[in-house]
Formats: C-alpha cells, structure tokens, sequence
C-alpha cells in the first residue's frame, strides 16, 4: 500500500511538495513553540454570542442525554453521565464526528439538563484532549469543534463560574488559533477561514481583533475560490454549499452583533450560496444528490430558504456550476452538465457526465449519484456505475481514476471536452450534453432531454457516436437510473419498460428501446448511513462502425 501510494504521487510533484509542505506543518504545530504561541494574546472574554442558526433537534437531544451517540449508522451507548472520550469508537469517522461537537446544538436543544450534560461533555473531553492530540486537533473535527463550542456560549455562561468561563474562552482561541494555520484539506479552506473570522468576531479587546482581521482577510481570498458565481460550492456538491452558507450566516450575524458590517465578499458569498441552495432543492424539501452530497435534513434546507434574502424563483441553470433545472408538469430534474471540480475539491468529486436527479410530484424518484463523501462508501461509485448516467464498459470518463494522497483518496482530474444547451419554449424544455470523455474509446457521447410540459412526462436519448480509429469489436454499455430510497421498481413481461413506484405516490413507466432492461441492487446513504435501493439499467452494445443510441421516455402509469 505504501510503495502504490509513494507510486501514484512521484507523478505528481506538486501533490508530492504540497504534502512534504503539510507534514512540515504538522510537525511545527506539534511542537512546543507553536503550542506556547497559540496562547497569547491573553483572552478577554466574549464580546458577543455567536449563534449557529441551524435548526436543532430535541429529540436527538434527548438520546444524547441518556448517552447514545449515533452517526452515520454507527452508535455507541455510555449510559447517563458516561464518557465517550476514554474508549474505542467504531470508526474514524464516528471519532470525528464525536470530536466535531455537532450533536451541542440539539443538547442544547433540550434546555437547562442539555446545556449542563453538554457542560460536562466539554470538561471531560478537556481533560483528556485538551493539551493537543493529532487527530482531535487537526482536520474536519478541530474546524466543527470550534464552530460548534463558540456557537454554544451563550447556553453555557449561565453555568459556569468565571474561572470555569475564563478557561472556556481561552480554550476556544487557542484553538481557533490552531484551526487558522491548519494545512489540512485545501478544499475547506473557507470553511475553516470562517470559524476563525467567527471566533475573532466574538471574542473581546485585542485578541478578537487580530484575529478577525487575519481570517477576514484570508476568508476574502478563499470565497472567491470556493463559491462559483451561480452560487454552486466549488466542490459542486449542494450540500457542502449550504453548510457553508450556515457557518457565513453565523458569521454575517456575530458581525452584526459587534457593530462591524459583515466584507462585501462575504454578504455576496450568502446571496450567491442562497441561490445555490434553491436551485437544487426539490418539492420533497431535501437537495438534489451531486459530487458526493447527500440530500440533507429538511429542517435545515427549510430554514436556509427562509432565511434567503433574496427569495423568488430557483435559477434554471449554474453555468458556472454545470448545473441545470428543468421543471414543469409535477416533474423536477436537475442534470449535471458535466463540469469538472478544481483540483484542490477532487478528494469528493465524482466521473458521472450527465448524470440526473429527478422528482415527480413531491416525491424523489431517481438520485443523482449513488456515492456519499460523509460515509465509508466503495470508490466504485464515485464513477458512471454510481451515477445516474451512462457506463461505458467499466472505464471511466477521460481515463479519470482515484488515486491515494496524505488527504485520502481523491480523484485525479481528467480532461474532455464538453458542451450542455438549455433551451425552452411554449410548453416544452430540452436540454442537449455532449462529453468526449470515452473518446479514447472510440466514441463520443451525448444526452437530451425533453420535458414536455402539457404532457407530464420527460422523454431522454443518450448515444455514442463513433469517432477516431474504430475498436474491435462491440462495447458494453449501461444507463443507470439510481433509484431514491423507498421506490420500487418492477420490469414488465416484455422487457421492454418497468413499473417504477414512489413510496405512497403513483406510479411511472419508464419505457425504451434498450436490448436489454434490468434491476441490480444499489446502495443510497443518508445522514452517511446506507439504504439499500435499486438501480434501473438500460444495457446493450455499442458498435465500433455505428455506436448506440437508446431512447426511453418515463411518463406516468396509466395501467
């Protein structure tokens, strides 16, 4: 594992000097210098109350008190009063959700008994990690631990003596100070330069200042790489764009509450993030599913969209983001246009050109990608076997593949051309994809869609197209359509359609001229847990002399 890893980064000298530089990092910040230098200037305390305006849950508060922790699956059960700190968790990413603190806002949720648990919570993790630890200090849990203690100090300054509220606030510089040179992740840069700004907006006299200069300062240069234009996240994922308008909206507010406008990069970040946010959410309240984002709680897409300044109408495309919005007649399909994240976004980016989310009627039918990047999900389904798009054989677009790096696996970027038109008309939307990403195969590939609107129902071709020197011999193809959690499907006695069925909705009939018509199992996460589901599959041969072209249309089921 070792030698493939050094192989795959000695062809890349720039990953190679990005991780000696990052090891270098770690290895300063470990030392005792760095720790004595993250403790000064001397705190002041809390000049405002940051809040984090995500919606909480009791219930979920409520089992934390009695002591389970569940995430993503995986749980642990301490009892009352037990201590999650000092024993084996199920996984690295339990651990970092455990370390992230997310779970204090539905403690708090609870009232005095949560705020107190959530009290001593901290002062047992304190105990135990409060002196530095690699892992606890460093990545996705220092950045969320910071963010999640300064958001809940208000709940507990009631509770504690001043000693006790002394420690707190100096305990949560120091490690927004940490967090401000973390080399960690270079795609979470923003996110990390905004819990920074948000800590140094809220603490008092010269320590707060310095540091929100400093994270204002970097956040500027960050959002203008991390949030595209139309509002997409640089990572093309919708879900990491709305955490991120979360963590600015706390930000804009703590701002606000210490009398300082919030910069004009950030106010334009929240607009452009808020129009990302209703592009991609559907009638069913959740978030279309790209890049490795799950579709995310209702409750928390609801507040996001209410608390949108801007409001109106979702954007019908990101031609930034590669992102389109074709709707009317109770159906909703968002397709990916096939843009391709920046290299420093490719440790979640996924080779599905094309690939769709749809719903009918309220009710999600077909996801977009099969693969969730806040779960331990198989690598295969970062590619076209994951995605609602077509496979071509078991390549990958443009010859794209993942490959290991001190940051975990990411996919290395590929390069095609490719091209999407949008265009509508009385009552009718189409939308023309082409890619080049199997041209290394022989073939070029395109997919329209055509949602006609007084008909209710979205006709679809997908074709490969020979070009350059002719293969062999025929190739595979196959054109997934993932289906959500809760539908089933049932492929009719001629092969030739099948019967799919939205849990507590009518049905549709997806009908086409594929050879081949079939159901494989599949796997849908949320909350980074896995559901099994089903994919449909139009399969045949594309020919090295003709290619291949299947049209299929999905209108409801009139039987």
């Amino acid at each position: 594992m070792a030698e493939a890893r050094l192989s795959a980064m000695l062809g890349r000298p720039r990953d190679v000097l990005s991780a000696i530089g990052r090891q270098a990092q770690r290895e300063w910040r470990a030392g005792p210098v760095h720790r004595l230098l993250i403790v000064r200037p001397r705190t002041a305390g809390l000049a405002v109350r940051p809040r984090d305006l995500r919606p909480a849950d009791a219930a979920a508060g409520e089992r934390l008190l009695a002591g389970r922790f569940a995430f993503g699956g995986e749980a642990i059960d301490i009892g009352p009063g037990g201590d999650p700190w000092r024993r084996a968790l199920p996984s690295r990413r339990f651990a970092t959700a455990l370390h992230g603190f997310g779970w204090a806002g539905d403690l708090l949720a609870v009232g005095e008994a949560g705020a107190k648990e959530l009290l001593r919570l901290w002062l047992e993790w304190r105990a135990v990690f409060g002196g530095g630890n690699a892992f606890a200090w460093s990545g996705l849990a220092l950045e969320r631990r910071v963010f999640n203690l300064a958001a809940s100090a208000a709940a507990l300054a009631p509770l504690v003596s001043d000693a006790e509220g002394a420690t707190f606030v100096g305990d949560l510089a120091r490690q927004a100070r940490h967090l401000s040179g973390e080399p960690g992740d270079p795609g979470r840069a923003a996110e990390r330069a905004a819990v920074a700004a948000l800590v140094g907006a809220s603490l008092a006299g010269r320590a707060g200042e310095g540091m929100r200069r400093r994270a204002l300062a970097r956040l500027d240069q960050q959002l203008t790489l991390a949030v595209l234009r139309d509002g997409v996240h640089a990572s093309r994922a919708p879900d990491r764009g709305l955490e991120l308008l979360f963590d600015l909206l706390a930000l804009d507010d703590a701002l606000s509450q210490a009398g300082a406008p919030a910069p004009v990069e950030v106010s334009r970040a929240i607009d452009r993030l808020s129009a990302g946010v209703r592009l991609f959410a559907l009638a069913d309240g959740r978030l279309a599913t790209f890049q490795g984002g799950e579709p995310g709680d209702r409750a928390r897409i609801a507040a996001a969209l209410a608390l949108d300044r801007a409001g109106g109408a979702p954007p019908k495309s990101a031609p930034y983001g590669g992102y389109h919005r074709l709707e009317g007649g109770g159906l909703q399909v968002i397709a990916d246009g096939v843009g391709a994240s920046a290299a420093d976004w490719a440790g979640t980016a996924c080779a599905q050109p094309a690939s769709l989310t749809l719903a009918v009627d309220g009710r999600r039918l077909i996801a977009g990608s099969a693969w969730s990047a806040s779960a331990d999900s198989p690598g295969e389904l970062r590619g076209p076997a994951g995605g609602s798009c077509l496979a071509l054989g078991d390549t990958w677009p443009g010859r794209a593949r993942l490959v290991p790096g001190d940051l975990g696996e990411r996919r290395e970027a590929s390069t095609f051309e490719a091209s999407a038109e949008c265009n509508e008309g009385g009552e009718a939307v189409w939308l023309d994809v082409a890619h080049g990403g199997w041209r290394t195969l022989g073939f070029d590939t395109q997919r329209r869609l055509f949602l006609d609107i007084a008909a209710g129902e979205l006709r679809g071709e997908d074709a490969l197209t020979p070009v350059g020197r002719p293969r062999q011999g025929p190739t595979d193809f196959a054109i997934r359509f993932q289906l959500a959690p809760g539908v089933s499907a049932q492929i009719a006695n001629d092969g030739r359609s099948a019967l799919i069925r939205p849990a507590g909705g009518a049905g549709w009939r997806l009908r086409s001229d594929a050879a081949d018509t079939r159901l494989e199992p599949s796997v849908a996460y949320d909350a980074g847990e896995a559901r099994a589901v089903q994919a449909l599959v139009l399969a045949g041969l594309a020919s090295p002399a003709e290619g291949a072209r299947v049209r299929w249309k999905l209108s409801r089921d009139e039987g």
